[in-house]
């Protein structure tokens, strides 16, 4: 134990409710409606979070639900934590421009210093601890009750100002990097507009071709579940696909035989300068093939192979970035639970055809920018060891 530190149980320390905190489930489902269209206040889920607090996509609650939730509501400043499925996930509430209550399948964690504890509770420390109380069902979860009896060191306030400075600090560093990795990706995005122009109004007058014309083979992954072994062949799934940085993250794969890999036809076998495009779900998301590796993908995920007579696949993945492109897939994405492309809609999409020197002198430039990209990336990661060193020492 460090000099002057404490280790308590967090319900000693904190404040922690929930939604069901204020009532059965009967009365819940009595006293309380949502709505998508906006209404006195908002029902803060983890899935704003992830959405950047979209407002688009907010859940609403009316005056009498609000008051209701009494013991759920939010002021901003508040942690909040998934207690089911995504498990231990956490985000600082913000403020927003009306009244805010707690969504289910979350806790709230109030405390006289709550930005402390936001780092206590992200630590491997606590995330282990929460996983030995988790139940292990199909959704995973825990009660606020078993939450609030693990035991968290407590140093004294000095100190945990310290720890949150130096963390914050770290922190900014790290977001102000992402920050430039987006001011690349946007300045990379203007030059196509700049050098090729909107690709649906096509102000620049270059030839337009189908899609399908302008590649030698639009397909998709296996459509039936594949067999699954220790050691193998990856088998890519959306999960795998790094929306932020546009490439495969082999690290959390599941893998195929060799054999179900070699059963596949040779049009879903995945080559450098491919382009992998999501259809189902985020669909949208472009990734060029850049790594000569052996994997297997879900049928989530079209593969493009470019004609490089017409098109390069910097080209390519560049085009399917553009907003009017995005558009078009929203257009004709169809289902319920999770939209999808079709292979059909999407052989039809139109691509203007600029001449391939210009498509080359904007994929010299591309390359220029991801160089740029790399750079900061790696400096991203020496920061974030330097975090997680930090981290440990405090909290681990």
């Amino acid at each position: 134990m460090k000099e002057g530190w404490e280790y308590k149980e967090i319900g000693e320390v904190c404040e922690v409710t929930d939604y069901v905190a204020n009532g059965s489930f009967a009365t819940l489902r009595e006293n309380v409606q949502y709505k998508s269209e906006p209404d006195y206040a908002i029902l803060i889920r983890l899935a704003d979070y992830t959405n950047n607090f979209d407002s688009s996509k907010f859940v609403y609650i009316n005056e009498h639900a609000y008051n209701f939730l009494a013991k759920s509501k939010l002021y901003g400043g508040e942690i909040i934590m998934s207690n089911v499925g995504s498990l231990g996930k956490e985000f600082i509430c913000p403020k927003l421009d009306r009244p805010m209550s707690l969504a289910p399948n979350s806790i709230v964690i109030r405390t006289p210093f709550n930005k402390f504890f936001y780092y206590c509770f992200s630590s491997t420390f606590l995330q282990g601890r929460i996983k030995g109380i988790s139940s292990q069902t199909a959704l995973p979860k825990f009660n606020k009750t078993q939450f609030k009896k693990l035991v968290i060191p407590i140093p004294p306030l000095s100190e945990q100002q310290h720890i949150v400075e130096e963390l914050d600090l770290l922190s900014s560093i790290i977001e102000k990097k992402k920050a430039q990795l987006n001011e690349l990706d946007n300045l990379a995005q203007s030059l196509f507009y700049e050098m090729f122009g909107d690709p649906i109004t096509n102000e620049k007058g270059w030839e337009v071709k189908k899609l399908k014309e302008a590649c030698t083979c639009i397909t998709d992954g296996d459509h039936m579940p594949p067999p699954k072994v220790d050691k193998g062949i990856p088998f890519i799934t959306i999960s795998n696909i790094d929306k932020q940085n546009r490439e495969i993250d082999f690290r959390d794969t599941f893998f195929v035989p060799q054999s179900y890999y070699d059963s596949i036809n040779k049009k879903r076998k995945a080559q450098i300068d491919d382009v992998l495009y999501t259809v189902t779900g985020s669909y949208g998301i472009p990734i060029i093939v850049k790594e000569d590796r052996n994997f297997c993908f879900q049928r989530h995920i079209a593969l493009l192979r470019p004609n490089k007579h017409l098109v390069s696949p910097c080209y390519l993945c560049y085009w399917a970035l553009c907003k009017s492109i995005k558009y078009l897939a929203d257009d004709v994405a169809t289902g319920i639970a999770q939209k999808t492309v079709g292979l059909s809609s999407l052989r039809q999409f139109p691509i203007i055809i600029p001449p391939l020197s210009l498509q080359q002198q904007f994929a010299s430039k591309i390359e220029a920018i991801e160089h740029q990209k790399e750079l900061i990336k790696q400096s991203i990661k020496e920061v974030e060891t330097l975090f997680n060193s930090r981290m440990d020492y405090y909290f681990n």
